[in-house]
């Protein structure tokens, strides 16, 4: 590429695409493509699958592929936080085995973070990992595995070193979860849907070489992880749909998201669908209450400001700025809107929004929204732990004291289950 500019990089990538595009390859066939030409992750380095190009030229790639109705690299689910992370902290070995995986949509990927008596705290993992012979021994539980029915490999927290402190004695791991050692328990929610699970792992075992970096940086790796889900969650992702085009890519596509997204399809609803506000304002005749009139523009706005909030989030990404407390604010801000649009809701639907099945409002949307958004809140960090975070590396404020950071792990007082 000469000059790299908007121009160039457009007028480069319409020209492959326009002498490769093929709607009746087969989805992973193409996606190999994508990871050899390096246009499906552009912004990522030239020796994994990418260009080298800033992020603000991001979006001039993405024009072009919804030009020629072109499908990209696999983004949807865990698999895009275990590809930035293996990306910051892995070794060589880890991204020649998992990234094009990754891209291509082979493998799928879960994060074995929080614990029955660390959810917020994640920090305070007791799930043991311990080196016996020549490998990685793991025992214990985590909760709250988002996809770990189907998934592949999981993003291991676990402790390594009691004789530490809290996050010193922690090591990142990846797990491979197909293996006799792990067991995968469905848990059911109160909305109906199943997305989250139990994993119990019972002497799992972790080759050497599969620890990301190295032992007792499991905290520093497991932050890399948590600060891009957090500016994932601010309101601003696209839900992963298939296209309804014809050709044999589609139609493996649209197999793929039926799969892949099958545990997210209730994500919308835990954001509160301000979309519908103004709809169902209209459909319960409230538009013209001017209590209710009060409410909805509070929320509009609120919304609005969330999202210009995320819009300069993404600036500062495309500045090449790193991953820092800003998704902490889009995360928390995310959790007001979910919360305030629940009571709209319940204003215009009244009693009604509790009531699920066909004859109720939108089919039981309104009603799996009024269930679904506490999850907001609770989610990739409570609300609590994202002021935390805000209060301290934004507003510089004194950090609250504590009684378990500067102690050996075995000393400190935790929660115990059962």
């Amino acid at each position: 590429m000469s000059e790299l500019n908007e121009e160039n990089v457009r007028a480069e990538v319409r020209a492959w695409l326009e002498a490769n595009w093929n709607p009746e390859l087969g989805l992973v066939e193409w996606r190999n493509k994508l990871a050899d030409s390096g246009w499906g992750v552009p912004t990522w380095p030239k020796q994994w699958y990418g260009r080298d190009l800033p992020q603000a030229l991001q979006p001039v790639v993405d024009e072009e592929f919804a030009r020629i109705g072109a499908v990209g690299v696999a983004k949807a689910g865990i698999r895009t936080l275990a590809a930035a992370t293996i990306l910051a902290h892995g070794t060589d070995l880890h991204k020649e085995k998992f990234l094009r995986r990754i891209l291509t949509g082979e493998d799928t990927w879960c994060q074995l973070f929080s614990e029955p008596g660390s959810g917020s705290d994640v920090a305070g993992a007791v799930t043991r990992a311990e080196m016996r012979g020549n490998k990685w021994v793991v025992n214990g539980q985590k909760v709250w595995t988002t996809s770990a029915h189907h998934a592949h490999w999981g993003l291991l927290l676990a402790r390594t070193d009691w004789d530490q402190t809290k996050h010193k004695g922690l090591s990142y791991f990846i797990l491979d979860m197909h293996q006799p050692g792990v067991k995968v328990q469905p848990l059911k929610q109160m909305n109906g849907h199943a997305s989250f699970n139990q994993v119990f792992m019972t002497d799992a075992e972790v080759q050497p070489e599969f620890l990301v970096a190295n032992v007792g940086d499991g905290w520093a790796v497991t932050t890399t992880t948590l600060m891009h889900e957090r500016r994932g969650a601010d309101g601003l992702r696209t839900w992963a749909m298939g296209s309804d085009r014809k050709g044999r890519i589609y139609e493996e596509e649209r197999a793929e998201v039926a799969t892949t997204m099958e545990p997210y399809k209730w994500y919308p609803q835990r954001a509160g669908r301000v979309d519908l506000i103004l709809q169902r304002a209209k459909e319960t005749g409230h538009l013209g209450d001017p209590v209710v009139r009060q409410e909805i523009a509070k929320l509009l706005t609120m919304s609005k400001a969330a999202e210009w909030t995320a819009r300069r989030a993404r600036a500062a990404q495309a500045l090449g700025r790193p991953q820092g407390p800003e998704g902490s604010l889009g995360k928390l801000v995310s959790s007001h809107v979910a919360r305030a649009a629940a009571r709209v809701h319940t204003q215009l639907s009244g009693a009604d929004a509790l009531l699920s099945g066909a004859d109720s409002p939108m089919g039981g949307v309104i009603a799996e929204i009024l269930v679904s958004v506490p999850a907001t809140s609770i989610a990739g960090g409570t609300d609590e732990i994202q002021r935390n975070i805000i209060s301290e590396r934004v507003l510089k404020m004194p950090k609250e004291p504590s009684i378990d950071t500067t102690k050996p792990f075995r000393d400190v007082p935790r929660n115990t289950v059962g």
